[in-house]
């Protein structure tokens, strides 16, 4: 029911009866709290969140509510999640207060008047603070906490990149006893030829390419025509395991990590700095050591035959996803008679350009044509996407914003990262070293940490598929094939969406119906990649699930080709499994990788959002152009041209006086008296007039919409 104020949203419908009582997790969203149950995931009401926080484990009952819909409201917390949480700290009389920065939750927490930790922190009124729960709140009493750290005052310049690392408990630093084993690690070339596994390739041409801000590289690229018209690929991957000795410091400490987490201003490393951008980095015209893949491929790109084995390498080249489509770019006008100006159609131009020309100069010092290289990366890119595309493999389109700094830590430019030759050129790569591995892994009946995307229910697929009838995007006989779980149908929505104003809800809405994919010790497949077995094999500088695998399969190498005493000599040293260590522990290893692998998504995520209000902050009063990317209870979300940043237009900055009514089924909003509608794709002219860079919320006001699009 809707509530008779200015920007309000009314709906209709009729209250109903009880339903029955469920266990779910809850889950908060600046669009409204849910519960996710084995029965699907229910809208909480707005009273019903109660006493529980994001994360917790609770009892519901069911009510059918507006429209029919049932919504959820909670009726026990049967196990918390949250132990910490981050906010405002604030005087009430006797007790101090802290009120959470996400007020999804809506909960505030008092410090207890014998608490001195207010005191002990130099915590003064208005400072934000990270706090440790003492006691959970109830319908009958509030919560307790006492202050862990002072985060900084209201207007500290980093404060907003210290609250999401405290929100989702991640910390700067390694270690000191890591540190020192790390750097007591030694490259011995030589020595590690000495085993008879390891063969020594550092004659052939290899390369490089990664982000041009990356500073680890872990895994180098050759590929080369054979004579029958396939390719020969290369895929070398850092050999992490020669140096990360199995529970030593460094393992222990990267095991409770289980992944790198990239923040908009700082990488927190699995690893400690000593191995990930020094002695594990594929760094240019230096020898390293490395596990290879190499793959024959056929003229259509299929994978007739690969080997796996420990190696010695020294790439030749670096390159950046920029320079190389600017090389590819170049290539393209004509032989590269087009000139620089028909290069580097995104990026950074003449900068990708140059950077590019300086690798095509070092290439042919060594005799190598880079140009002949790429083309042929390029070319088998392409093949290997019409195979995946052939098989049922699923490739959604999604923009990620990504703030640029400058040499102060500011953001000085936003940026969408998108899919282009050159990141599919190594995409394409990783995928078949990937499925290569974990095919000779599942062969071989081993457990390993495989990377597992389960189908789809059929009630998510309904539920995104009824969305996107109504709104025309597909039509009724494909959104019969999408809810049977048919990949290619699926794919085909997304293809025909190319473009198209309904391009980034047929993706997001296509995409949240997926199972989320997840590590486990027994091979299962991958649903989206058409894949009969996938495992992470190319990343073990940033994820430990990788790590194992290396180990799993130098183990497996071992036992094969070296006698019975080195074997188990070498697989104990890996592994553990001469006690059977891994065998115990992966599938908690696997849980917890899959676990933290969220957080590190969701705190990446967080500090872009931080970034990009910090970018708008200097813009407030400023109008941009934009499209409404997604509508619900909140208002309409615009996603700006000029940036690809999203921001909210709340329904009180809608404009006018006038209720909104909300078709949450064609995702759309009409004035009720006005009868202007704002839907999915409505062109609109925006103003920022908030952006708060401790929260990351960026909020617009609409100046002009353009005639809804139908």
């Amino acid at each position: 029911m809707g509530r008779k104020q200015r920007g309000g949203a009314r709906r209709r419908g009729q209250a109903g009866q009880c339903g029955p009582r469920l266990t779910g997790t809850v889950r908060l969203t600046d669009a409204g709290a849910f519960v996710r149950t084995a029965e699907g995931e229910f809208r909480l009401t707005q009273r019903g969140v109660r006493e529980a926080m994001a994360g917790d484990t609770v009892t519901v009952s069911l009510h059918r509510g507006p429209g029919g819909q049932m919504r959820a409201v909670v009726e026990g917390v049967l196990d918390r999640r949250s132990v910490s949480l981050v906010g405002t700290y604030d005087v009430a009389g006797p007790l101090g207060v802290v009120r959470p920065l996400d007020r999804r939750g809506g909960q505030d927490f008092f410090i207890l008047p014998r608490d001195t930790s207010a005191a002990d922190n130099g915590v003064a009124p208005g400072d934000v603070v990270s706090a440790r729960i003492v006691s959970y709140p109830s319908r009958y009493e509030s919560g307790v906490a006492t202050i862990e750290r002072r985060l900084g005052g209201a207007d500290a310049p980093d404060l907003g990149i210290a609250c999401v690392m405290a929100r989702y408990d991640l910390e700067d630093g390694y270690p000191r006893a890591a540190v020192d084993e790390a750097r007591a690690c030694r490259l011995d070339v030589d020595g590690a030829l000495a085993d008879p596994l390891r063969r020594d390739i550092r004659d052939r041409f290899l390369l490089t390419v990664d982000p041009v801000d990356a500073r680890d590289f872990d895994d180098a690229i050759s590929v080369e025509r054979t004579a029958a018209g396939g390719w020969r690929l290369g895929v070398h991957i850092a050999d992490v395991s020669h140096y990360v000795a199995w529970d030593g410091h460094i393992d222990l400490e990267a095991r409770r990590r289980t992944t790198s987490v990239y923040l908009a201003d700082r990488v927190l490393p699995m690893l400690p700095e000593e191995l990930s951008c020094d002695l594990c980095s594929l760094r240019p015209g230096v020898d390293r050591l490395a596990v290879t893949v190499d793959a024959e491929l056929d003229r259509r790109a299929r994978v007739r035959g690969f080997s796996v084995y420990p190696s010695a390498i020294r790439s030749r080249v670096r390159l950046d996803y920029d320079a190389v489509d600017a090389l590819l770019a170049l290539d393209d006008t004509d032989g590269g008679r087009g000139g620089r100006e028909a290069a580097a159609p995104g990026g950074d131009g003449d900068g990708a350009l140059a950077r590019g020309e300086a690798a095509v100069r070092t290439a042919r010092a060594a005799g190598e044509d880079l140009g002949a290289f790429l083309r042929e990366a390029d070319a088998l890119a392409s093949a290997r996407r019409r195979v995946r595309r052939a098989r049922g493999a699923i490739d959604f389109e999604t923009v990620e914003v990504h703030a640029l700094l400058d040499a102060d830590g500011e953001p000085e430019r936003i940026v969408a990262r998108e899919r282009t030759r050159a990141t599919s050129l190594v995409e394409e790569a990783m995928l078949v070293a990937n499925e290569c591995v974990a095919r000779w892994l599942a062969d071989r009946g081993l457990d390993a940490a495989y990377r597992v995307h389960e189908r789809p229910s059929a009630d998510e697929l309904a539920d995104a598929t009824a969305t996107l009838v109504e709104i025309g995007a597909v039509d009724r006989a494909l959104s019969a094939r999408i809810r049977e779980g048919d990949p290619a149908a699926i794919e085909e929505a997304v293809e025909r969406a190319h473009g198209t104003r309904f391009a980034p809800l047929v993706n997001a809405l296509l995409l949240r119906a997926m199972q989320r994919a997840v590590y486990r010790p027994r091979n299962l497949g991958h649903y989206a990649l058409g894949a009969t077995a996938y495992c992470h094999f190319t990343s073990p500088i940033r994820r430990y699930p990788d790590l194992l695998v290396h180990r799993e399969l130098k183990a497996r190498l071992a036992s094969e080709r070296l006698g019975a005493t080195r074997a188990r000599e070498r697989a104990r040293a890996l592994t553990g499994v001469g006690d059977q260590a891994l065998a115990r522990i992966l599938p908690q290893l696997c849980r917890d990788a899959s676990a933290k692998e969220r957080t590190a998504d969701a705190a990446a995520h967080a500090s872009q959002k931080v970034m990009v209000a910090r970018y708008y902050a200097g813009r407030v009063g400023e109008r941009f152009s934009g499209s409404v990317s997604w509508i619900d209870r909140m208002g309409a979300f615009v996603r700006l041209d000029d940036t690809s940043a999203e921001g909210l237009v709340r329904l009180s900055d809608l404009g006018g006086d006038e209720w909104w009514e909300l078709d949450e089924e064609r995702l759309q909003l009409t004035g009720a008296s006005s009868g202007r509608l704002i839907a999915l794709g409505t062109r609109v002219v925006v103003e920022v007039v908030r952006a708060d860079a401790v929260r990351g919320h960026l909020d617009l006001a609409l100046v002009h919409a353009s005639r809804a699009l139908h």
